[in-house]
């Protein structure tokens, strides 16, 4: 396959502009398809910034976001959703009162409107996704009970489960091991480890042992540019990242 058949997402030098505060300036970056990336930085560099411009909640004053060969920076988030990008924010968004299998078939139905979803039980063709995402998330035996009840590494686990079963191909995951401790931020790099080929993934995080652990790609972010990419052995090597991210001189 070729390079660019392989090419699934670019950001091509996105400005994001609060009168003369720029969150992203001139930032470009690729993500093919079946690719994890990491994108890493200190506070303010702009990565939530960058997740909250591809799925279309902020407008890029100069540059494109282009997804499978088309322009989608002027589209709204809905469109952006139905074209297959979801994304997962860093506080969870289980709704308490449903069960952990009800709030999979939510994110599961093409019509997310919740009176159209819930109370009228899961369709057969959700069936099998809601089943095997409840057992890649590793809920299958939590799966009755209300989503309010999980524990909080839980929670995220489930919503990492959601982005999944709307069947998205790109997921943007905004720090999902936040408030998770060494045990729990293991379990969450095995899961996104083990989504497979068929999804890429792009996620935002801080934790180096859990950036580590799922050994992908790293591009570093700071002041809205772009810094460094490669891996994360070189990444700590590089005496800029050190300077900037790190906390310390080279």
């Amino acid at each position: 396959m070729s390079a660019v058949a392989d090419l699934l997402l670019s950001v091509d030098g996105v400005t994001v502009d609060y009168s003369g505060f720029k969150a992203l300036d001139a930032f470009s970056m690729t993500l093919n398809r079946g690719e994890t990336r990491v994108v890493i930085g200190p506070n303010g560099a702009g990565k939530s910034t960058l997740c909250d411009t591809i799925i279309g909640r902020v407008r890029p004053s100069d540059g494109r976001v282009i997804f499978r060969g088309e322009d989608i920076s002027r589209l709204p988030e809905p469109a952006i959703v139905g074209r297959g990008i979801c994304r997962k924010f860093q506080a969870p968004g289980v709704l308490p009162m449903l069960s952990v299998r009800e709030n999979l078939a939510l994110a599961a139905r093409r019509d997310r409107r919740w009176w159209k979803s819930v109370g009228i039980g899961i369709p057969a063709g959700d069936r099998q996704v809601i089943e095997e995402t409840l057992e890649l998330v590793g809920l299958a035996e939590r799966a009755d009970i209300p989503g309010g009840q999980l524990a909080h590494g839980e929670k995220q686990w489930l919503e990492i489960g959601m982005v999944m079963a709307t069947g998205a191909e790109l997921l943007l995951l905004d720090e999902p091991t936040a408030g998770m401790g060494p045990a729990e931020t293991s379990r969450t790099a095995e899961l996104i480890l083990g989504l497979g080929a068929a999804r890429s993934v792009l996620v935002i995080d801080h934790d180096m042992s859990f950036v580590e652990q799922l050994g992908a790609p790293v591009t570093v972010m700071h002041q809205g540019r772009f810094l460094k990419q490669g891996s994360i052995a070189e990444v700590r090597a590089d005496p800029d990242v050190a300077a900037v991210y790190l906390g310390h001189a080279a």
